[in-house]
């Protein structure tokens, strides 16, 4: 028996890229419900007419709101919590709305899930939230804090919490292949820098990784998966190569690269053939939670540049043509 099947799942965020991939799997695993919980009646309205499954609910509430959240995890076995207000540009500019969801809305969804009896909690991080330079990244670095923290008050409470994160989601909304294919009718395509390098990971890849980790958790992990590594040059010649490329900058808040993993990190981090695993530094965490795992050497650092595998042009444009 899997690990979805015959339970009732709550995805934050659920008519996002990720929620909606998700649900679509977690139908297919035998679940006994799943509750859509978000705050944009339209993009409910337009998931119902797509997702007709008798075994699918949908809440409209906000993260914010914890009364709301106390009604909605009732009964409620697994939390999957997408929601975030993760563009850049517009966290910086609107500094106390992504404070109050990213941050507020997590410990909104810690004590909810521990007073609920939720079984297990997974909350979705990003390469951002690794030694972070803009307010989305340092607000995800403070949720991912809070939901390994929550491991330790949960008291005789069954409730475990976990973290998963990766770096962009190539093809979901506002990602670069969609922003690319849209420009190439130009004849131009923006680059920030030239030099730029990004992790690749799928939507797919994403869902599969995050029901793994809803297996193999324990509490307290941040999960890193394995994942190539590919420059943005690259792929512009990959999607577009009939097209000139303009130098526009790094754009406030931009990295040059991407790390998922830093130095210090890395002391407490154990790898295994296909993920990371930043453990938590509690003094219930047991050595055995980790076996078969290995320490990393002095000095280590996940990021994009220092990647051991990187996409061809050929293969990022395989890939690309497949979204």
């Amino acid at each position: 028996m899997n690990i979805l099947e015959g339970k009732t799942i709550l995805v934050t965020g659920g008519t996002g890229s990720f929620g909606k991939k998700f649900i679509r799997k977690a139908l297919q695993q035998g679940v006994k419900k799943v509750i859509v919980f978000s705050r944009d009646e339209l993009k409910q309205y337009e998931m119902k007419q797509e997702y007709t499954d008798a075994r699918i609910r949908f809440f409209i509430g906000d993260v914010r709101d914890k009364d709301r959240l106390y009604r909605a995890f009732d009964g409620v076995d697994i939390v999957i919590h997408a929601a975030a207000m993760k563009h850049v540009d517009a966290c910086e500019y609107n500094p106390f709305e992504a404070v109050k969801t990213n941050i507020n809305g997590a410990q909104n969804i810690i004590e909810a899930a521990i007073d609920r009896g939720v079984e297990k909690v997974i909350a979705l991080s990003t390469d951002k939230a690794c030694a972070p330079v803009n307010l989305y990244g340092a607000t995800k670095l403070a949720s991912d804090k809070l939901f390994v923290a929550a491991n330790s008050y949960v008291g005789d409470n069954p409730t475990r919490f976990a973290v998963v994160r990766y770096g962009n989601v190539v093809g979901s909304r506002g990602s670069v292949v969609p922003f690319f294919k849209k420009v190439r009718e130009t004849r131009v395509v923006p680059i920030t820098d030239e030099r730029m390098t990004r992790f690749w990971i799928t939507l797919d890849q994403g869902v599969q990784f995050v029901l793994d980790n809803l297996e193999r958790m324990h509490g307290g992990e941040i999960f890193v998966p394995k994942i190539p590594s590919m420059n943005i040059m690259d792929l512009a010649k990959a999607i577009a190569p009939e097209c000139e490329t303009k130098i526009v900058g790094i754009r406030p808040g931009e990295k040059l690269h991407e790390a998922m993993i830093m130095e210090d990190d890395a002391r407490h981090t154990v790898e295994f053939d296909t993920y990371y695993v930043i453990q938590p530094e509690f003094s219930f965490w047991s050595k055995k939670f980790a076996e078969g795992g290995k320490e990393l050497p002095e000095g280590f650092e996940y990021t994009s540049d220092k990647n051991a595998e990187w996409l061809t042009i050929e293969k990022l444009a395989e890939l690309s043509a497949e979204m």
